[in-house]
C-alpha cells in the first residue's frame, strides 16, 4: 500500500507540480522513499528566483505516518520557520500531519510559507537548536507561537536530555 500511495504522489508531482517545484528525477532512482524537489522562490516575493531542495523521506507507516521534510543542499532559506540546518518548523509535518494530506500540499504549505514573509531572519533559538537537535526533525517538540506569524521558540522533550531550571530555557516561552 506504502508503494502504490508513493508511486500515485510520485506521478502527481511530475505531471502537475506545485508552481516552482520540479521533482529531482535521480533521487527517486535509487529509492522510491527518499525524493528531492527542487524549489524556486516565487515571483514577488522576498526569495524570487532564489532555488532550494527540499528533502523528503517517508517510513513505511506513510500516508499514516508524516514524512520527514526540510531544506537541503547549499541554500537553505533564511526564514523565521527554518533554522540554518534545514529543519522547518510547521504543523502539519508534525502533529497537523493528517493521511489527506499528500507530498503536494505539503510543497505548497512550504511555498506559502516563504511566499508570506516579510523578513528574511533565522528563529530566535537557531543557535542553540542547530547545535543540540536530532538529526531527524520529526524528533523535535515543537511549540509554536504563531500569533505574529512566525516561531518565537521551541522546546524539545527536556526531561530526556537536560534538567530544566528557570534560568536554563533558551527562550522565554510565552
Amino acid at each position: 500500500p506504502q508503494s502504490m500511495q508513493l508511486q500515485k504522489e510520485l506521478m502527481a508531482l511530475q505531471n502537475d507540480p506545485p508552481p516552482g517545484m520540479t521533482l529531482n528525477e535521480k533521487s527517486v532512482q535509487n529509492s522510491i522513499t527518499q525524493w528531492i524537489v527542487d524549489m524556486e522562490g516565487a515571483p514577488g516575493t522576498l526569495y524570487e528566483g532564489e532555488k532550494f531542495q527540499l528533502l523528503f523521506k517517508f517510513s513505511g507507516r506513510y500516508p499514516f505516518d508524516s514524512p520527514q521534510v526540510m531544506f537541503t543542499g547549499d541554500n537553505v532559506p533564511v526564514h523565521p520557520h527554518v533554522y540554518s540546518n534545514g529543519h522547518i518548523c510547521l504543523s502539519i509535518l508534525t502533529e497537523d500531519w493528517s493521511p489527506a494530506l499528500s507530498v503536494q500540499s505539503v510543497c505548497l504549505s512550504i511555498i506559502s510559507m516563504l511566499s508570506s514573509c516579510k523578513e528574511k531572519r533565522r528563529p530566535p533559538d537557531n543557535s542553540f537548536y542547530v547545535r543540540t537537535c536530532n538529526k531527524n526533525p520529526k524528533k523535535t517538540k515543537w511549540w509554536y507561537h504563531d500569533t505574529l506569524h512566525y516561531t518565537t521558540g521551541f522546546r524539545r522533550r527536556w526531561e530526556e536530555n537536560v534538567k530544566v531550571t528557570k534560568g536554563n530555557l533558551p527562550l522565554k516561552l510565552i
